[in-house]
């Protein structure tokens, strides 16, 4: 496996594709850009009003997850579209279950931090 990047290298690669990814995410996703958004406001919030670090993980964690979901279902999109601008069922399935998984990511936020802070 002569000329594979290993250690430290392969390491500041993948960093440096991760940032592309993000880059790519927030030029290109109005809904990613939409969610940090929220994140930016809630995260803050959340911190002022958790009680303890598990309290505060649930409520920032639950947040990230939206954003990890979101980048997860922008690639799918990304591959659906490039492999062609025709109607298959199948493509189409494939956007709306990465649509459905942003959702479901959604409907968590509001459940734990309705557990959360109504306790």
């Amino acid at each position: 496996m002569a000329g594979k990047d290993t250690g430290l290298t392969r390491l500041f690669r993948a960093i440096g594709y991760s940032i592309k990814g993000l880059k790519a995410a927030f030029t290109h996703e109005a809904a990613f850009r939409q969610e940090l958004a929220a994140c930016v406001i809630l995260a803050p919030l959340g911190i002022w009003l958790s009680n303890n670090g598990i309290e505060r993980a649930l409520l920032i964690g639950s947040l990230m997850l939206v954003l990890i979901v979101e980048l997860i279902n922008s690639a799918i999109e990304a591959v659906v579209d490039r492999h062609g601008t025709g109607h298959h069922p199948l493509s189409g399935r494939a956007k709306d279950l990465g649509s459905a998984a942003v959702m479901v990511s959604i409907l968590n936020v509001i459940v734990i931090w309705a557990l959360v802070l109504l306790n």
